[in-house]
C-alpha cells in the first residue's frame, strides 16, 4: 500500500468507523438484520482478501456496502430458489428499496428507533444496539451484561428473528409519536456512550469510535426534538463527560482518576456547549435523570481544581437523582460524594449496604478503606474487584493500588 498503513490496520479502521452505517443501511435494504449483518461480515471477510493486492479503495465504505449488497443478493438468490419465503420477501424488499425517511434520515438513528421496537424486550433492545451500532462481539456484550455468552447470543437470535417474523418495519413512528419510544432509545444511546467510555473488556480504557457515535446520535436527537428536556440533558451529559477524555489516561495509557486530572486538558469547547445545554435544562424547571446527571457532570467542570469541587451541591443532586432513579448505581455514586462531604466512614457505611454486580462497588469500598488506613481489609476489596474487572487498564490501576496498600 503506497500509505505504508498495513491493510489488516486500514480494514480495522473501516470496521471501527462504519461497520454500523453498512449494517443500517442493509437492513434498510432487505429489510433483515441477520441478512444485514451476514453480509457486511462477508464484505470485510473478502477486503481482508483483496485489499492487500488491489489496495485500499478510494471510498472503503462504498466499497464494503456495494460488496455486502452484492453478497446478500446472491445468497438470497441461492435460498430463495430452496423456495425460502423469507429469503423471497428479502429480495422484493431490496427490489423496493424505501425512499421515504419518514421522521428521521439518519440511517443508524433509525436503526436504534428498530431496535427499541416496543415489541422486543428491553434487554433484548439494548443487546441489538450495542451489536449492530456498536459492531461489539457478543462475548464483549455478554461481558457487559454479566449473562453467560450463550445466553445472550439467544437473545440476539430471537431479538432478530423477532424483527424479520413480526415484520417491525424499519422507520421510526411519525413525529407526533417519537416520544412515546424515546426513553428506550435515550437508554441505548447512552449505554453505547458509557461503553465507548469505559469499555467492559479489552486493552483500551475506552473506544473513540462508539463516544463519537452516540455523541453523533445524541446531536440528532436533540435536532429532532429540541423541545424534549431529557433528549438536552443526555447530550449535555455525554458531552461534558467526553470533554474529559485527554486527562482520563497518560501518554501510556494508564487510567488517571478524576481527581487527578491535569483540567488543563479539558476539552474546553464540550465543556462550555455542554453547560449551556444545562443552562437550557435549568431554565425549563422539567428535571429528569439524564439532565440531573448532566448537572453533576457541569458542577465537575466548574471546578478549576479537584480541591475546588462543590460536593455539597453534588450530594444535593444526587439526592434529587435518588427520588427520580433509585438506582443501586446511583446510590454508589452518591455515597462516593458523601465520602467527599462526610468523611471516608460516611461514605463506607452506605457501600457496605449495597449489593451490586461487576468490580466497581469493590472498587470504592477498597479506596474507601484505603483512605481510613484499614490496608488488610482494603487489599481484600481491591483483590476481589481485580477479579471482576474486565478491562485491562481498569485492571492495571487497581493492581497498582493493591501493591500500594500491601
Amino acid at each position: 500500500m503506497s500509505s505504508g498503513v498495513p491493510v489488516e490496520q486500514a480494514v480495522e479502521q473501516v470496521f471501527r468507523e462504519q461497520y454500523a452505517r453498512a449494517v443500517a443501511v442493509l437492513v434498510r435494504v432487505f429489510g433483515d438484520v441477520d441478512v444485514a449483518e451476514e453480509a457486511v461480515a462477508d464484505a470485510f471477510a473478502t477486503a481482508v482478501q483483496r485489499w492487500p493486492e488491489d489496495g485500499v479503495p478510494p471510498s472503503p465504505a462504498g466499497w464494503i456496502i456495494t460488496t455486502a449488497r452484492n453478497r446478500a443478493i446472491d445468497r438470497l438468490r441461492r435460498e430463495s430458489s430452496r423456495d425460502d419465503r423469507h429469503a423471497q420477501a428479502a429480495l422484493l424488499h431490496a427490489g423496493s428499496e424505501p425512499v421515504d425517511t419518514g421522521a428521521v434520515p439518519d440511517d443508524r438513528l433509525r436503526l436504534v428507533f428498530t431496535c427499541c421496537h416496543p415489541a422486543l424486550a428491553p434487554a433484548a433492545q439494548v443487546a441489538l444496539t450495542l451489536r449492530l451500532l456498536g459492531g461489539l462481539t457478543t462475548a464483549e456484550i455478554a461481558r457487559a451484561f454479566l449473562v453467560p455468552e450463550p445466553t445472550l447470543a439467544q437473545r440476539l437470535v430471537r431479538a432478530k428473528a423477532k424483527i424479520r417474523d413480526a415484520r417491525i418495519p424499519y422507520r421510526v413512528p411519525a413525529a407526533a409519536d417519537l416520544p412515546v419510544r424515546l426513553g428506550p432509545v435515550l437508554a441505548v444511546v447512552y449505554l453505547v456512550f458509557t461503553e465507548g467510555h469505559t469499555a467492559s473488556a479489552g486493552n483500551r480504557l475506552s473506544r473513540a469510535d462508539l463516544c463519537a457515535e452516540a455523541v453523533r446520535l445524541g446531536r440528532l436527537l436533540h435536532e429532532l426534538l429540541p423541545d424534549e428536556p431529557e433528549v438536552t440533558g443526555l447530550l449535555a451529559l455525554m458531552l461534558l463527560t467526553e470533554s474529559r477524555r485527554p486527562a482520563r489516561t497518560t501518554p501510556d495509557g494508564d487510567l488517571v482518576l478524576l481527581a487527578d486530572h491535569d483540567r488543563s486538558r479539558w476539552d474546553a469547547e464540550l465543556v462550555a456547549e455542554g453547560q449551556e445545554l444545562v443552562r437550557a435544562c435549568l431554565r425549563r424547571g422539567e428535571p429528569g435523570p439524564y439532565q440531573v446527571q448532566a448537572a453533576i457532570a457541569a458542577v465537575h467542570s466548574d471546578a478549576r481544581t479537584a480541591a475546588g469541587t462543590d460536593w455539597t451541591e453534588i450530594v444535593q443532586l444526587y439526592d434529587l437523582l435518588m427520588g427520580l432513579s433509585p438506582t443501586p448505581v446511583v446510590a454508589l455514586h452518591r455515597a462516593v460524594a458523601v465520602a467527599e462531604v462526610q468523611g471516608p466512614a460516611a461514605g463506607l457505611a452506605l457501600v457496605d449496604q449495597l449489593t451490586l454486580p461487576g468490580h466497581l462497588v469493590h472498587a470504592v469500598r477498597a479506596d474507601l478503606l484505603r483512605r481510613l488506613d484499614r490496608r488488610a481489609e482494603a487489599a481484600e476489596a481491591y483483590a476481589a474487584a481485580i477479579d471482576r474487572a474486565g478491562n485491562a487498564q481498569e485492571r492495571s490501576f487497581l493492581q497498582r493500588r493493591l501493591g500500594e496498600v500491601r
